[in-house]
Formats: C-alpha cells, structure tokens, sequence
C-alpha cells in the first residue's frame, strides 16, 4: 500500500516538473536517474530518499520543503486542490490548460508579457 506522505511528494515533484516544463527523461538525468525511477516517485509507487529529494528539489529550483506543502499531516492527506486535481472554481493549479497557459506567459520576454497582461485585463473587463 501506498503510503499518503509518498503519495503527495510524488505529485508535488510532476506539479513542480511539468510547471518548469522538465520531462521526466530530463529530470532523471539531472539527478542521475533514470525516468522510470521519476516515474516511480511520481506515482508514490517508490519512496524518495532524502538526498534524492534534495537532489531533485535542486534541480527544480525549490526548497525541499515545497514537496510537503499542502499535506495535513492529522488527517494523512493532501490538502492542495492543486495536488489532488479537484476542479474548484479559481484554483487555477488544478486546470492543466491553465497551467500551460502560465508556462507559456513566463517564457515571453517581459516587455511584450506587460502588454498581453494588459490586453487581457482590458479583454476581461469587456467581457
């Protein structure tokens, strides 16, 4: 059985991967693994150990406390919308189109983000 603390760092290491747009087959080499161990951690099917953790919070630019975020430990579960796929209305993190849609407006040059910031502000507005 699974257990629920694996279970959420594993989600938290594919949320934190696929927001910086890693592949798994990146991910593993930066860490020296290879990507069915990524996917092993992924799914809570392997535990990480914590200087694999490490290893792999510092590949994905984070703290490795951020793997833990979101999970309550009284009642042994994940309480991120974002980590437990829940479609609630304004969490964001839980839609993988706005996920991509955030990815993709930090991988333009600031200048030109400004002025789509403000044309979609002003389309919201309209609409």
């Amino acid at each position: 059985m699974k257990h629920p603390v694996d279970l959420h760092v594993g989600k938290r290491v594919r949320h934190r991967r696929w927001m910086k747009g890693v592949t798994q087959q990146q991910l593993g080499e930066s860490v020296g693994i290879k990507f069915q161990q990524i996917q092993k951690y992924e799914t809570g099917m392997n535990r990480v150990s914590a200087s694999r953790l490490w290893d792999i919070a510092e590949a994905l630019d984070v703290p490795v406390n951020f793997f833990f975020e979101g999970f309550d430990e009284e009642t042994g579960e994940s309480i991120s919308p974002a980590v437990n796929n829940a479609s609630t209305p304004g969490d964001l993190l839980a839609d993988k189109e706005a996920l991509e849609l955030v990815r993709s407006y930090y991988s333009i040059p600031e200048s030109q983000r400004r002025k789509l910031f403000d044309l979609a502000r002003v389309l919201g507005d309209v609409a």
